[in-house]
């Protein structure tokens, strides 16, 4: 069946369900089980079509809608951490790739602009911070800096800081995503720029196995707020089948969820910064293990793990 007729003879009920939710459980059943029917149509004959994801995305709502209404103690703490927040992850992977790109190629800049300008580190670090890390390099501590404030002090003002920066992320999407598009642009540019300096003084290994401590889940989470921020800004370009203020209302919704699910990471990574990060002297394997431990979880909860229960709700078939 050629797209466009598959469309024709099924966009009705998609628009119905989309429009008109059901808390009858056999309704919510007898439409989960057809979209998923649909769904897994879309995905063999029109794989890379926006319908499929579409689909896919309406079909995670009523998924997530039976679950809220099953009969059963369920904490609801913990369903959102282990169901809606994956469920909703996975609906925006593509804009997930995306963020990482845009902060990847700025990280790129950054460094290139470094190398072939002595100024720019100062530029976008501070003529304070170049002064004080050299000074550090000479007198054979480079990371001296992250073991100057008190532990408690700096896990508490970095914990902050970090959110402030996602929440700014996710935000500034309201602006057609543009102004998501500038936080990442920022931060790459400034990471990029920071390494190469570190690069540039011999000590690409020692900041890497340092920074990258908290760097890990820090950067991840702002990559991660600066999908959320594309999916607010994207609901208003590309609305779809709703209307211009529903599809914003929708992925304000969603974004926020997502920005909420990172506050665990950011605190996290701001235990890492002011409680382990200052141990500089740590073993090989101690670093490696937290950085690489750090990656894992990342990968894991929010790309694979989502994965794996959108393919699961495809095959699941709720009892009547």
């Amino acid at each position: 069946m050629r797209e466009a007729a598959f469309i024709k003879q099924n966009s009705a009920k998609w628009k119905r369900y989309a429009s008109e939710p059901t808390s009858n459980p056999d309704e919510l059943a007898d439409r989960f089980i057809e979209l998923t029917d649909d769904l897994s149509y879309a995905r063999t004959f029109y794989p890379e079509s926006d319908n499929t994801e579409y689909l896919n995305a309406l079909t995670g709502k009523v998924h997530q809608t039976i679950y809220r209404n099953k009969k059963e103690k369920t904490n609801r703490f913990v369903l959102f951490w282990k169901q809606e927040l994956p469920l909703l992850m996975g609906q925006y992977h593509r804009q997930l790739f995306f963020a990482f790109l845009i902060f990847s190629a700025a990280c790129f800049i950054g460094a290139i602009s470094a190398a072939y300008d002595d100024t720019f580190v100062r530029l976008i670090l501070g003529d304070h911070y170049v002064n004080q890390t050299l000074a550090n390099i000479k007198k054979g501590d480079p990371m001296a800096v992250y073991k100057k404030a008190d532990e408690t002090s700096m896990f508490l003002f970095i914990t902050y800081n970090n959110i402030k920066v996602a929440f700014t992320a996710f935000v500034m999407g309201a602006v057609f995503s543009i102004g998501t598009f500038w936080i990442l642009l920022q931060n790459g540019i400034m990471l990029g720029a920071f390494q190469y300096f570190f690069y540039k003084q011999g000590l690409l290994l020692t900041s890497v196995l340092t920074i990258w401590i908290h760097g890990t889940l820090e950067i991840s989470a702002i990559i991660i707020a600066g999908c959320a921020g594309f999916v607010m800004g994207n609901s208003l370009l590309f609305p779809k089948t709703f209307s211009r203020l529903e599809s914003f209302k929708r992925g304000a919704k969603d974004g926020m969820k997502l920005v909420v699910g990172l506050v665990p990471i950011f605190m996290m990574a701001g235990f890492l910064e002011g409680f382990v990060t200052r141990h500089t002297e740590m073993p090989l394997y101690a670093s490696l293990s937290i950085i690489l431990g750090s990656a894992a979880l990342i990968v894991f909860y929010f790309i694979y793990y989502p994965y794996w229960l959108q393919a699961k709700a495809s095959h699941e078939r709720p009892n009547h």
